[in-house]
């Protein structure tokens, strides 16, 4: 009977911290609506593709698949634009490809924000100095500018090298968050007692420091996704980017190009405007909920 119970004990306590981290995932989710409101409103999206790819062939997004300039049918449920691509499947490839960018994009220029906010927050000085002003300056810059050029020179861009490009551009804004933020919490008693503890540099940083800045974090991550976002489509509606590999972007791309929106092919730039403006929303909601 003892050995039963203490069996029924060691379970639960091995359970708990499970159920016990669980419960306050649900309870921040519960507590934060309108953060759940833009996961939700992302999820579907990124479900539609997935989902999307089981209905129809990647194929029929290639030039020529399809008839030209057909309206919305049972056949083609998005119609089918001027270069012969049905529509649905340009959607349901596109929009995956789309957020794989902003997110990729997102973590390259979170991560190194992260490391040149944290070196230069906490060791101050000369480090704080140099990369802080490199920061001023790289937020000065016309970023668009930037990008143009760089994206004009590069032979073969695929979406995994968009993204770089773009987070590459896109750290001097976490970076000046995480700074201000390192440079607070390094003054703070319990990072005096781990310095007595015996704790280096690099263990008070990443044990101490780190841990405190998730949420700024987050919202940093956040924020960088919806900028590469927007970068990608502004360089991809002007003719950069990747070339064969439908994105939003692209899309918006062809139906200026070939005039859609005066022809009045709506199912053409229609769905892409609406996908951007649902994503942008999503993102803005997780935003303000998280600041």
């Amino acid at each position: 009977m003892t050995i039963a119970t203490d069996s029924k004990t060691t379970s639960y306590s091995a359970e708990s911290p499970i159920r016990s981290a669980v419960g306050g995932v649900l309870a921040f989710f519960n507590n934060n609506r309108l953060f759940t409101s833009g996961v939700l409103l992302l999820l579907l999206l990124f479900l539609f593709g997935v989902i999307g790819s089981q209905m129809v062939s990647p194929k029929m997004a290639d030039m020529g698949a399809a008839p030209l300039n057909l309206r919305p049918s049972a056949e083609h449920p998005l119609g089918t634009d001027g270069l012969g691509r049905d529509m649905f499947a340009v959607m349901v490839i596109g929009i995956p490809n789309t957020f794989k960018i902003g997110f990729l994009a997102g973590a390259v220029g979170v991560i190194i924000g992260t490391l040149i906010g944290l070196f230069a927050g906490y060791y101050r000085g000369y480090a704080d100095a140099i990369f802080s002003s490199f920061a001023d300056v790289m937020l000065v810059i016309p970023t668009l500018a930037i990008l143009i050029t760089v994206s004009a020179y590069v032979r073969v861009v695929t979406v995994e090298i968009m993204a770089v490009i773009v987070g590459l551009l896109s750290w001097p804004l976490p970076a000046r968050l995480i700074r201000a933020q390192t440079l607070s919490l390094r003054e703070r008693l319990f990072v005096e007692v781990a310095k007595l503890s015996g704790q280096n540099d690099f263990e008070i940083i990443v044990f101490q420091i780190l841990p405190n800045l998730t949420a700024y974090l987050a919202a940093a991550f956040v924020g960088a996704v919806s900028a590469g976002i927007l970068a990608s489509v502004g360089l991809e509606v002007l003719g950069l980017g990747p070339q064969n590999i439908p994105t939003i972007g692209r899309t918006l791309y062809y139906a200026f190009n070939y005039s859609a929106l005066f022809k009045g092919m709506w199912w053409w730039w229609g769905p892409p405007v609406v996908t951007l403006a649902a994503i942008f929303t999503g993102l803005f909601m997780m935003s303000i909920s998280l600041d």
